[in-house]
């Protein structure tokens, strides 16, 4: 949101500050108060995860894996194992109509986007050598 008004804010600054240097420093820091702001909101998200992935309770440190087995078991599900037991059952029984239950993948696939995107970050700290498992 904040983002949409910084183009706005940034040229109002040129018509009310006449030094054309200060007017640059200022809608430099405000163009990069957003950036700032997002980034210690990730930094907070991360804080969360990590006293998450540390607790004692399979309830509060387990979810996350969980949800990654049930979308991983729903992938497969959805591009292998149901067409090729359509496949087999349409062999095996050429005159029946077969149909197995199938989903909306586009749910699936939303949050396992969103899964796969924490693990890219995972994998990038640990190509740059700040794994936390490594403290």
């Amino acid at each position: 949101m904040i983002n949409l008004l910084i183009p706005a804010i940034t040229g109002l600054l040129d018509k009310v500050i006449p030094d054309k240097d200060e007017a640059g420093r200022l809608a430099f820091e405000i163009a990069t108060l957003a950036e700032k702001q997002a980034h210690e909101s990730v930094m907070a998200q991360v804080e969360v995860n990590k006293t998450e992935a540390n607790h004692k309770s399979v309830f509060v440190a387990g979810w996350r894996p969980f949800i990654g087995w049930i979308c991983g078991f729903s992938l497969a599900y959805h591009f292998i194992i149901q067409p090729l037991s359509i496949f087999i059952l349409a062999i095996a029984f050429p005159d029946e109509s077969i149909n197995l239950p199938a989903f909306d993948i586009s749910a699936l696939t939303t949050i396992l986007m969103g899964m796969l995107g924490l693990g890219g970050l995972r994998t990038y700290e640990k190509l740059k050598g700040v794994d936390s498992a490594k403290k």
